[in-house]
This record gives structure tokens, C-alpha cells and sequence, in this order.
């Protein structure tokens, strides 16, 4: 059986950065989730990825992201990796 190994990285950011800090998380791959959740711990929106997802299919993703942004003054970005 194959199992994946996946790890937990968590990023405390600025919301005028989070924008740009999921963009690159995603760009850079082996990522099966991200979960951004605001300061108290309270998961503001969690989005699953799958290999393929880019570009203009993350659009309104980003856009939603953004919105949370513009709320918050801080949050922590909970990344699920794949280990190879």
C-alpha cells in the first residue's frame, strides 16, 4: 500500500499579507490543504487542493481570501504538505 506522509507547517501572518503568502505556498506544490484561521484559533475557511488546481480555478478562492484579508489583523496559515 502507498500511504502519503503528511505534515503540518503553521505561518502567523498579517492579513495584509496573506494574500500573497497562499499564492506562493500553492505555487511552490505538494499541498493538500490550507486552513487560515484568525487569532482566537477559529478556522475562518479551509481549502482543500488537489494536483492541477492553478490559475484561473483558484480565482475565486483568492478573492474570498482576499475579503477575509481586508477583516483581519492577524491569522495562522495551517498548511497540510505531502511528503514524498
Amino acid at each position: 500500500m502507498n500511504e502519503e506522509k503528511v505534515r503540518k507547517e503553521e505561518f502567523t501572518i498579517s492579513g495584509e499579507k496573506l494574500v500573497s503568502t497562499v499564492k506562493k505556498l500553492v505555487q511552490e506544490g505538494n499541498i493538500r490543504r490550507v486552513t487560515i484561521n484568525n487569532k482566537e484559533g477559529k478556522t475562518l475557511i479551509e481549502i482543500p487542493l488537489t494536483f492541477g488546481v492553478v490559475g484561473a480555478l483558484l480565482l475565486p478562492t483568492l478573492a474570498a481570501i482576499g475579503a477575509i484579508a481586508a477583516l483581519v489583523t492577524e491569522c495562522t496559515i495551517v498548511v497540510e504538505k505531502i511528503e514524498e
